[in-house]
This record gives C-alpha cells, structure tokens and sequence, in this order.
C-alpha cells in the first residue's frame, strides 16, 4: 500500500470507503480514495467473484465500478469525491433492484 502526503494548504473532504472514514484532497477521483483507505479492488466479477481493480483510470474498461451513496455502477476513476461520499465496493454486476 502506499501514504499520501498532502502539501501544505491542500484542501481534504472526508469520505466513507466500507464504512472506513478516510480525507483525500479535493478533486481526487474515487478511485484513488479507494486506495487509499486500503482497498486494492472496487468489485468483484459477477461471474468468478474474483477481485477487479482500476485499469485504465480513463472511464474506457469500466473495470472500477463501485456504489456511491447507494448508486451502483458509478465509474470510481471518473467520480470527484465530495465531502459525505459513502463509497462501497460493488459485488458482482451491481445490478439496480438485486
């Protein structure tokens, strides 16, 4: 894993990672705050269940879809944090209703 080091007069918001409160600079991508609550994955497969993390980090192979304040399918390498941003990651497909 790896720490952040902030410079001096970023601006952090706090989010929630499974429940995990983490601050990450502002403008951040979920993605990144993801990691850096300790999660090297945002799903798993629907098919295999195995773990599935950010690819590309340019919203291209929808690798990093997570739950955002009980939204599924949200691109975490597309996503800002906003301060309050309950984060889950996503099981299987996600779907809407499963």
């Amino acid at each position: 894993m790896f720490k952040r080091v902030f410079p001096l007069g970023t601006r952090t918001v706090t989010v929630s990672v499974e429940g995990k409160s983490v601050s990450v600079p502002e403008g951040d991508s979920v993605a990144a705050a993801v990691f850096s609550a300790g999660f090297d994955h945002t799903r798993q497969s629907p098919i295999s269940t195995g773990p599935r993390a950010p690819y590309c980090m340019m919203g291209v192979c929808f690798e990093c879809l997570v739950e955002i304040d009980g939204v599924p399918n949200q691109q975490a390498c597309m996503t800002p944090v906003q301060e309050g941003m309950r984060i889950k990651l996503q099981a299987g497909a996600g779907r809407i209703g499963s």
